[in-house]
């Protein structure tokens, strides 16, 4: 059981790594954060499309990562 736990996590690490680099970039770096891009991070963006699904898979992966975790501290006693 230990060990399909272990196994499961790797996967998700790997899936969840993947996903988050094929997110978009949403900010303009440190010369956005100087010269006041700060009108962008506080105004109503919403994710559409390929984004919105990058971000719902990105959720599901962090939810399963934390379970995974907490399930193989569990088993491991």
């Amino acid at each position: 059981m230990h060990t399909l736990l272990i196994v499961l996590l790797i996967i998700t690490c790997l899936a969840l790594i993947t996903v988050v680099l094929l997110q978009s970039s949403k900010s303009t770096g440190l010369s956005g954060a100087i010269s006041g891009g700060a009108e962008q991070l506080f105004g109503k963006q919403k994710a559409r499309g390929l984004d919105l699904i990058l971000h719902r898979i990105t959720v599901v992966l962090s939810v399963v990562f934390f379970v995974l975790t907490i399930a193989i501290s569990y088993f491991n006693l």
